[in-house]
C-alpha cells in the first residue's frame, strides 16, 4: 500500500487563511484499531447509534440487560475515539464524547498522529464517506460489518492541523444554533404539554368575553360528537402512487405517507392511528392527526369528522391528543385501535366558545413550534449543504 494516495484535491469552499492542496491518507495512516479490555466493568456502558454517537445508556433510556460475564469482554471508549458499528455503510462512523465501555463486536478506532477529532467527526459523516464504506461492501453478504481493513482502505483528507481546527469551530458553531433551537423547540413542547395539562383538568379556565365563566363541561362518548367514517378505502402501493404523483397528501397511520394527484375527502378531519407498530412512541408517531382541504388516507388509520353543533374540529383533535388511550389498544407486537373502542373513548367539552377559545391558544403554541422547526430543518440543510462543499 503506498504511502498517500495518487490524487490531491481542495474543497470547494475554504476559509480564505489556507492555501495549497490537501493531503490524502488511507485509513490505516489515521487510525489504528483498539482494543482495550482493561477494566473492572465499572465504566458505563455505551450505546452506539447513528442517532446520537456513543453515549452512556442511561442517558437516553436504553435499556437492554447483559450478563457480568458478558461485560467483562466489553471494549474501553475514550472520549475522542471513533466506531465502527454495524450500520456504518449507511450513516458513517460513531464518535465518543464519553469514557465508558462498549461491546466487543464494535471496532474502535484511536488517532495514531495529531488531528482535530472533531474535524473527522463530522467527515465520517459525509454522504461521499458513506458511499466509500459502502463500496467496500459490494458482494458481502448482508450483516457484514465493516472490517478495520476496509476501513484501513478508506482514502481521507488531511489538511493541515490549523485547517482543520477552523473548519471543527466553524461547524460546531453552526451545530450550536441547531442546538438552540432544538432546546428552545423542547421548551415550547414542554410549555405545551403543561399548558394541555391545566386545561384540560379544568385547572385553567377561560371566560366568556363578558368575563363571566362557561358552563361545566359535559362528559361524551367519541360516537356521540363524532362520526368515524366507513369508506372503500384501500392503501396505494408504491407503483400506484408512482402512477398517481401529484401534491395531494396521501395520509397513513403515522403522517403523510407520499403525494397523490387524486383525493377522497376536503373537509377537516381527525385521523386516529388504527395500526402501525408501537402506539405508545409518542415523541415519534403520532397518534392523532389533524387535516384540512384535500386529502387521500389509507386504511391504516380511523377518520373522524366532529358533529359541529356539539365540538369543534381542532377541539376534538386536541382532546384526542391529550387523551391516554393506552388501555384502549390491543394486540401485541402489531399494536391496533379496534373501531368500537375508539367510538367509546370519553372526552369532557365545553361550551363552543370555550372550546374555540381553548383550541386557539393551543394552534397559537403550535404555530411558533413549527416555526422553529423549520428553522431547524434550514440549519440541518444549511449544514448538509457546507460538509458538501467544506470536505473533499
Amino acid at each position: 500500500m503506498v504511502a498517500v494516495a495518487e490524487h490531491i484535491k481542495v474543497p470547494e469552499l475554504r476559509f480564505p487563511d489556507f492555501s495549497g492542496d490537501w493531503e490524502e491518507k488511507f485509513g490505516n495512516e489515521v487510525f489504528d484499531r483498539i482494543t482495550d479490555k482493561n477494566h473492572k466493568s465499572d465504566l458505563p456502558i455505551l450505546a452506539i447509534s447513528q442517532e446520537h454517537g456513543a453515549i452512556p445508556r442511561e442517558m437516553i433510556d436504553y435499556d437492554i440487560s447483559v450478563t457480568a460475564e458478558s461485560v467483562a469482554s466489553y471494549k474501553v471508549v475514550s472520549p475522542g475515539d471513533f466506531i465502527i458499528s454495524l450500520r456504518s455503510f449507511q450513516g458513517g462512523l460513531e464518535y465518543s464524547r464519553y469514557k465508558g465501555i462498549c461491546s466487543p463486536a464494535y471496532i474502535i478506532l484511536r488517532a495514531r498522529i495529531a488531528i482535530e477529532d472533531l474535524f473527522f467527526k463530522e467527515f465520517f459523516k459525509t454522504y461521499s464517506y458513506i458511499l466509500q464504506l459502502k463500496s467496500k461492501l459490494e458482494g458481502i453478504r448482508d450483516g457484514k460489518m465493516v472490517s478495520y481493513k476496509y476501513f484501513s482502505e478508506t482514502i481521507i483528507p488531511y489538511p493541515t492541523l490549523p485547517e482543520q481546527q477552523k473548519i471543527a469551530e466553524f461547524l460546531t458553531a453552526v451545530d450550536e444554533k441547531i442546538g438552540k433551537l432544538k432546546r428552545k423547540k423542547e421548551l415550547l413542547e414542554a410549555y405545551k404539554k403543561g399548558a394541555m395539562q391545566k386545561l384540560f383538568s379544568q385547572e385553567i379556565r377561560f371566560k366568556d368575553d363578558q368575563g363571566n365563566p362557561y358552563p361545566d363541561w359535559e362528559e361524551k362518548r367519541l360516537e356521540d360528537i363524532s362520526r368515524c367514517l366507513d369508506s372503500k378505502r384501500k392503501p396505494l402501493n408504491s407503483n400506484e402512487r408512482n402512477r398517481m404523483k401529484g401534491s395531494i397528501p396521501y395520509y397513513g397511520a403515522n403522517g403523510i405517507v407520499d403525494y397523490v394527484d387524486d383525493y377522497l375527502f376536503d373537509e377537516e378531519l381527525v385521523l386516529m392511528a388504527e395500526d402501525g407498530g408501537n402506539f405508545f412512541e409518542f415523541s415519534n408517531k403520532p397518534i392523532a392527526q389533524l387535516i384540512s382541504g384535500r386529502s387521500w388516507v389509507n386504511n391504516h388509520a380511523h377518520i373522524l369528522k366532529a358533529k359541529v353543533d356539539f365540538i369543534t374540529t381542532d377541539f376534538l383533535f386536541y382532546s384526542l391528543v391529550h387523551k391516554d388511550i393506552r388501555r384502549f389498544i390491543v394486540g401485541g407486537s402489531r399494536a391496533k385501535l379496534n373501531k368500537s373502542d375508539l367510538m367509546s373513548i370519553t372526552l369532557f367539552k365545553p361550551r363552543i366558545q370555550e372550546q374555540q377559545k381553548i383550541a386557539e391558544f393551543l394552534t397559537g403554541i403550535d404555530d411558533k413550534i413549527n416555526a422553529v422547526a423549520n428553522q431547524i430543518d434550514k440549519a440541518v440543510e444549511f449544514k448538509k449543504g457546507l460538509l458538501q462543499k467544506m470536505f473533499v
